[in-house]
């Protein structure tokens, strides 16, 4: 497994991590999970305190319980859950942003967090607060670098503009080109992507065209032109879900992919595509097949 430095950051994350979301909600099996991911090399995790809510960081905890020093720990903040427990509101307020690492260094187990991730975004937050609140919980040693999951091009640059961020979580895939024209603007700022949705909903996987054929669209394409573009990527590769990894990893600006996984099977198939040799041709030829979508709002 290579790893690839997250922005200017010293941190080195695997190329394929492992999105924690999707892991059962169950001790035993999701600790077989993240075994199975140490096991194959894979050293960056990512949680979300919105996750299960928080239920995902103390699973994630306690599977890393004992192995802390060997692994990049990622989490997010920035949505509040609400009284009832089933709902949430957005607070990028340091109050907040202050108290929520607290129960999330709970949760998992942990004394500080690798990367914290402002987990969204609106050009109506107090952008210069909420970045005092990721750096002074830097310079406590709560935190070792910060960034942001967003894909809104506004939030995103203003965000790099006005701090020390190292990450930018985009959704990202074959089927999701929309992050590219962005990239030199991330780049530029000396921060990374990290990938969400590297598999499109597993529509780039052997299973892609039953599943796309089930489908209502994804993203901007709909219902008919995914299948029929999931059939012509299906028919150009040899093993879809190995050239989707290699696409998302293709771009430097991505220092890794991330991959969810319910099952130690289907882990394990990611990180045997990952493993498996795709050729740059194979990636253009690929790349001529899909369409180049772009956001249509939060445009710089």
């Amino acid at each position: 497994m290579q790893k690839r430095e997250l922005g200017k950051s010293g941190l080195y994350v695997s190329e394929i991590g492992l999105g924690c979301m999707s892991i059962p909600n169950d001790v035993g099996e999701s600790k077989n999970i993240i075994d199975a991911a140490i096991h194959a090399g894979i050293n960056y995790f990512d949680t979300a305190d919105l996750y299960d809510g928080g239920r995902n960081e103390e699973l994630v905890g306690h599977a890393l319980k004992g192995r802390r020093q060997d692994i990049i720990l990622a989490t997010k903040a920035g949505n509040k859950m609400n009284q009832d427990g089933t709902s949430w509101t957005w607070d990028a307020s340091k109050a907040h942003i202050t108290e929520a690492i607290k129960k999330s260094l709970l949760r998992l187990g942990t004394d500080y967090i690798d990367l914290y991730q402002l987990h969204g975004g609106v050009m109506e937050d107090d952008v210069d607060e909420t970045i005092d609140a990721f750096d002074s919980l830097k310079k406590e040693g709560l935190i070792r670098q910060y960034g942001i999951s967003s894909i809104r091009p506004t939030v995103i640059k203003r965000f790099l503009d006005n701090s020390s961020a190292v990450s930018v979580m985009m959704q990202y895939s074959l089927l999701d080109r929309r992050p590219e024209e962005w990239f030199p603007m991330i780049q530029g700022a000396g921060a990374s992507v990290v990938t969400r949705g590297t598999i499109a909903k597993g529509f780039l996987t052997a299973e892609g065209l039953t599943r796309a054929e089930q489908a209502n669209g994804f993203v901007d394409y709909d219902a008919t032109e995914l299948a029929l573009t999931v059939k012509a990527l299906g028919e150009q590769s040899d093993d879809l879900h190995a050239a989707a990894i290699a696409y998302a990893l293709h771009d430097p600006t991505v220092a890794s992919a991330l991959v969810g996984a319910s099952t130690t099977e289907q882990l394990l198939d990611s990180v045997i595509a990952y493993n498996k040799k795709v050729t740059d041709a194979e990636i253009a030829q690929l790349k001529r097949a899909v369409q180049l979508h772009t956001y249509k709002e939060h445009r710089l």
